[in-house]
């Protein structure tokens, strides 16, 4: 379990660190195509959105791996969870069904690492 544990926090570490580095560094109208949903926001609140999934992207790798702080990997994945819930009442708000279940996978996986690493499997 521990190595399908540290799989699923590579994958969301990869996946939430290129979507923040993309929401973080991009300016907001060239976003806009990609993601209709920054048209609701402002550009601050996007760029919050971004640093938000780049750090936690980060903090479920970093600690771990260096054993420095460990509790915060499961901090991070529990934080991601948050984030995915709210994606997921934007995009049901926006009526975007294919949106939230691409959210709901990403929650049930965040919310996976954070139960095994604060309980279980942790560090």
């Amino acid at each position: 379990m521990n190595v399908f544990l540290w799989i699923v926090q590579v994958v969301l570490a990869v996946m939430f660190g290129m979507a923040g580095v993309m929401k973080s560094t991009q300016p907001k109208e060239k976003l806009a195509d990609k993601l209709p949903w920054v048209n609701d926001v402002s550009a601050g609140t996007v760029r919050f959105i971004g640093i938000v999934e780049l750090a936690a992207g980060l903090g479920l790798i970093l600690p771990a791996a260096t054993g420095i702080a460990t509790v915060l990997t499961p901090l991070a994945a529990t934080g991601l969870a948050v984030v995915m819930v709210l994606a997921a009442l934007t995009h049901a708000r926006r009526k975007e069904p294919p949106a939230i279940g691409f959210n709901v996978v990403l929650l049930i996986l965040a919310a996976l690492v954070a139960w095994g690493r604060f309980g279980p499997y942790s560090f």
